[in-house]
């Protein structure tokens, strides 16, 4: 019995100690990746506008009828989106558009021509409000998982292997 409490009381401490390096972390930040695609941007900027059944992450979608669209992912977790830039073939940018959720910002989007293809840069500013969360992104997670989960999925798109640049 008195291995359970101290069990317990390590537990709280841990809980505590990663909220407490939480709440001393930025609840902004900024992170951004670049790779190369095999594809002209006309190609990357159509399904990266188009619907997201590419990301294997996504496991349904729909629009709302604001302008809206909303993704779901595999544990049921539904997020909103609202576009905030839009320019054809080299610049899109999205927003998270619930506030209700423990984070939030934009995705930014831009596609530059390369020789044999294009070069695609994405840019997240977030927002984490909970201070777990924060925690957990930052030293678990990382603020770029994310954006390379992306790439990954759009290489797998086209049939091609990325290459993550910083």
């Amino acid at each position: 019995m008195k291995w359970l409490w101290i069990a317990g009381g390590v537990l709280v401490l841990l809980v505590l100690l990663v909220a407490a390096v939480g709440a001393l972390l930025p609840q902004s930040h900024r992170a951004t990746r670049r790779a190369r695609f095999r594809q002209p941007p006309e190609a990357v900027f159509a399904v990266l506008s188009g619907p997201p059944d590419w990301r294997a992450g996504v496991k349904a979608y729909g629009n709302s009828a604001d302008g809206r669209w909303w993704e779901e992912d595999s544990h049921g977790k539904k997020i909103t989106y609202e576009l905030v830039e839009n320019r054809p073939p080299v610049r899109r940018a999205i927003r998270i558009a619930d506030r209700n959720l423990p984070f939030g910002g934009t995705w930014t989007f831009d596609i530059a021509p390369e020789s044999g293809g294009s070069a695609l840069r994405i840019t997240e500013d977030g927002e984490i409000y909970n201070v777990i969360f924060r925690f957990v992104s930052r030293f678990v997670l990382g603020y770029t998982a994310s954006i390379e989960s992306h790439f990954r999925d759009l290489g797998r798109k086209f049939g091609e292997t990325v290459q993550i640049e910083e």
